[in-house]
């Protein structure tokens, strides 16, 4: 899903999460873990909002989140976050089970 993906396991880490950047290049992303939901306070672009189960399987899609918008999903464990549209245009749905590699 992202070629180059940054972990945030910590409870710092996790806050900061993409807080500072411009963009978010395509096939780069963050994995919140543990995480369900995210907010998007103080972001300056949108993203697509991937939120996973324990066996990283898709239970639901924020896509195009905005800033100053809030998602969650019951049920998810952590959430890939990567640039607006990429999971359209990877053909990602819910179901779907991500491969860590």
């Amino acid at each position: 899903m992202c070629e180059r993906c940054l972990l945030a396991e910590t409870a710092l880490t996790r806050m900061r999460g993409l807080l500072g950047r411009r963009e978010l290049p395509s096939g780069e992303g963050i994995l919140l873990k543990p995480a369900s939901s995210v907010h998007m306070a103080f972001m300056r672009f949108p993203i697509d909002a991937v939120f996973l189960d324990r066996d990283l399987r898709v239970v639901k899609i924020a896509a195009d989140l905005r800033p100053w918008r809030l998602a969650g999903a019951r049920g998810a464990k952590s959430v890939l976050e990567i640039s607006a549209g990429e999971a359209a245009q990877r053909g990602l749905t819910v179901g779907d089970r991500l491969v860590a590699g």
